[in-house]
């Protein structure tokens, strides 16, 4: 017996004995958290994959949510007036479709009529270098800037076969769009007329002690998605007027489609208008010279602060929170992930998960049936405030559940 408790005493002769606790707590603690950090990394990357794996259907059915959340409001505005959801939809999307058509026509029309008058003033500018190249500071040879011309010709010419094969792409990347939009379109069709049913499919799957906070957390989700596109399209339509205003009064080129071009990058904040804006500063560049760039310059930079410092805040208020450094990292990770669509849909995407996660968190004994997903206090869980009104009414319900109990809140059966 003395020799059996001898060997159980020391950690270096047993060889079944538990020796977890030999092992240093930090070091055990580190360990844990490495191998579930590798998990949710691994469960991350797989999930990315996949979507990436399916970008043609996920893209467009991202796109399709995006239009439905903008156009959900016009659709319920006319069933409120007693036309049938099936009537309301088509009435909207053909709408939709006829003022996009139409805005594309007249985009394509100005573009035309304009291009003649960008390609003299193009040619004036070159002159413009040329000459200054000639007679200006580097007093170059007529010779130097011919070879000058004469090597890009030639690497065009020694690059035509790469140069045919990106044609061939972009053709094909054009039939891809083509069926993504039709798509997209079909999808739509779909949220807008029976998006509630499909929703209530999907949380069936759920267990049905947390369905109701799951159901919540979904509807929030989508109304801080509304919240979002249609401060968002106001926002881009504000850009796209005040920049397209000061281009036409500095005579530049190719105004409608310039505007247009920054209402599109409006929608990828941040970065989208400093992008639009660049291009518009550098067609005036080219067009009317130093001068009248740092004119466009100043115009797009004031038209940039306008949105941040007083549309945002106005439009967006308190129904889609987000801080500037995580718009602008998810906009990265959503470039490098999935191009330009990742860069588009990053930020709804986190508004999303950001008043899903939030009602998920903060809410108690939610009702589906209280949340408008069409107005902008739905994106915010009824609680969220530490002292606000519901906190208090739940402090006192608890505290005189004894003396007092309260009626039991009323469920919708189905």
């Amino acid at each position: 017996m003395a020799v059996s408790h001898a060997r159980r005493e020391d950690p270096f002769l047993p060889e079944h004995e538990d020796i977890t606790g030999l092992i240093p707590r930090g070091l055990r603690i580190s360990a844990a958290l490495a191998w579930r950090f590798i998990v949710v990394v691994a469960a991350l990357y797989a999930v990315v994959w996949v979507i990436g794996y399916l970008s043609v259907v996920v893209i467009p059915l991202s796109i399709a949510l995006l239009v439905s959340a903008l156009l959900a409001p016009a659709v319920q505005k006319l069933v409120a007036v007693k036309f049938p959801r099936g009537l309301a939809t088509a009435i909207v999307l053909i709408a939709g479709l006829a003022v996009l058509g139409g805005l594309l026509t007249f985009v394509v029309t100005q573009f035309s009529s304009g291009l003649p008058q960008l390609q003299q003033q193009v040619n004036a500018s070159l002159d413009q270098i040329k000459n200054w190249l000639l007679n200006g500071p580097p007093h170059l040879r007529q010779e130097q800037i011919q070879d000058f011309i004469n090597q890009a010709i030639g690497f065009i010419q020694n690059n035509q076969a790469s140069i045919t094969t990106t044609a061939l792409t972009t053709a094909s990347t054009v039939g891809e769009i083509l069926t993504g939009f039709l798509l997209t379109l079909f999808i739509t069709i779909f949220f807008l007329s029976g998006g509630e049913g499909i929703w209530s499919f999907l949380v069936r799957a759920v267990p049905r002690p947390v369905r109701n906070r799951v159901d919540v957390a979904g509807r929030r989700g989508f109304a801080s998605l509304v919240s979002y596109v249609r401060a968002t399209a106001a926002v881009a339509i504000v850009d796209a007027v005040g920049i397209g205003v000061g281009l036409w009064i500095m005579g530049v080129p190719l105004v409608i489609p310039l505007a247009t071009l920054v209402f599109i990058g409006a929608f990828i904040p941040i970065i989208g208008a400093v992008i639009t804006g660049g291009v518009a500063v550098l067609i005036a560049l080219v067009t009317n010279g130093f001068i009248g760039a740092v004119i466009v310059l100043a115009i797009v930079i004031g038209v940039m602060q306008l949105e941040s410092h007083i549309l945002q805040p106005l439009l967006l208020g308190r129904a889609v929170k987000l801080h500037p450094l995580a718009v602008v990292l998810a906009i990265t990770a959503g470039l490098v992930a999935g191009g330009i669509a990742g860069a588009l849909l990053a930020v709804p995407l986190l508004a999303v998960l950001n008043a899903g996660v939030r009602s998920l968190l903060h809410e108690t004994n939610p009702d589906p049936a209280e949340v408008n997903v069409l107005k902008d206090q739905a994106a915010q869980p009824n609680d969220a405030e530490p002292g606000g009104p519901k906190a208090e009414i739940a402090t006192v319900g608890e505290e005189e559940a004894a003396a007092s109990p309260a009626e039991p809140p009323k469920r919708d059966k189905s």
